[in-house]
């Protein structure tokens, strides 16, 4: 094993050299912090938030490069990331916004149940939705891209259940406050907590199942424990989503000479959103369900009847939503519907 470590380390060190003789030609070098809450062997950092470090530092002639700090290396918990970001804790995070109860209420419509039919539609949504409507919840923060993930599903142990009325009385774990709605109106009990707390939450029976989008089944090891997993009809929007966001403390970006900005800047927006959607989750998704199926796992989809049920029971979350927009001065249904009707314009183009 030392064998096999010490080319590799030396490698790496090769690598940093090179790094430093680039900057030393163009001046001191720019190192970002970069902050998220999963592992370093976790998908979003394999597959999403390293090749975005390598595309700046590449673009930027090696004049800013990222130091990526996994699974909260910077302190705190991944509800505290934003303020992170915002307070210059870290100069990049990325993270679920609406881990902060009550902050992104706007933002927050895309994480109704029924409303997403993918990634990658639901990431284009995200971006120009918060771009036109809910800049003003991203205070102190410069948004790079945002994101969805495929949609939640709900993962098992030792329960099985099939229908609405199965689900009465079960303890889930949820990942935000309308997720915690959705499962309320169809009977369970929410337990809202961070993605990294769910193994542990399942094996000592403080929750029943866990809601989870697929990505985030093996990033935590999930695939290893559940057995039983309960989804939607093939095709149809998921019973929930979480908003993501990988942004830059505005001051930190603000500093940047012009030519480093336009390097952000040319690696940010709607498109950059849209890859993150349909490279890092959608495209993956049967990758994210192999080792459950190797497993033994059973998989268990609704028929159309039965999903509608499950619409029916959480038509209230939705004007929930609308009524917590309204108090805070928005106008919620027209909200909603804008948000909708992005998801719409951005389905048709796939």
């Amino acid at each position: 094993m030392k064998r096999s470590i010490i080319p590799a380390l030396r490698l790496l060190a090769g690598a940093a050299a090179g790094l430093a003789l680039a900057a030393s030609a163009h001046g001191e070098q720019i190192v970002l912090k970069v902050a998220h809450f999963l592992p370093a062997t976790s998908n979003a950092q394999l597959n999403m938030i390293q090749p975005w470090c390598d595309r700046i530092a590449r673009e930027s002639d090696q004049r800013m490069v990222c130091q990526i700090y996994p699974a909260m290396q910077l302190g705190g918990t991944p509800a505290q990331l934003f303020d992170q970001a915002r307070d210059g804790v870290a100069d990049i995070v990325w993270t679920l916004p609406t881990y902060s109860a009550g902050r992104f209420t706007k933002s927050a419509v895309y994480e109704l149940p029924w409303l997403v039919p993918n990634a990658e539609a639901g990431s284009r949504a995200l971006w120009a939705f918060a771009q036109k409507y809910a800049l003003d919840e991203y205070k102190g923060v410069h948004p790079i891209f945002m994101h969805m993930h495929g949609g939640t599903l709900i993962h098992f142990v030792g329960k099985r259940p099939k229908t609405l009325a199965d689900m009465k009385g079960l303890k889930i774990r949820s990942a935000n406050r309308v997720n915690s709605q959705m499962l309320e109106a169809i009977g369970a009990v929410p337990v809202q907590m961070p993605l990294p707390a769910v193994p542990d939450s399942l094996a000592k029976g403080v929750v029943d199942g866990a809601a989870v989008p697929w990505e985030g089944v093996p990033a935590i090891k999930l695939d290893e424990i559940s057995r039983y997993h309960l989804d939607v009809p093939k095709g149809k929007p998921r019973m929930g989503n979480s908003i993501f966001l990988f942004g830059m403390n505005q001051a930190r970006y603000d500093s940047l000479p012009p030519d480093l900005k336009k390097v952000i800047d040319d690696n940010s927006g709607i498109e950059v959103s849209a890859w993150a959607g349909r490279t890092v989750f959608d495209e993956r998704e049967a990758e994210f369900m192999k080792t459950s199926r190797e497993n033994g796992s059973e998989f268990h989809y609704m028929d159309e009847a039965e999903y509608q049920r499950w619409v029916d029971a959480t038509q209230g979350v939705r004007d929930l939503w609308i009524q917590a927009v309204d108090k805070k001065g928005g106008q919620g249904a027209d909200l909603y519907a804008a948000a909708r009707n992005l998801v719409k314009e951005f389905s048709a183009g796939r």
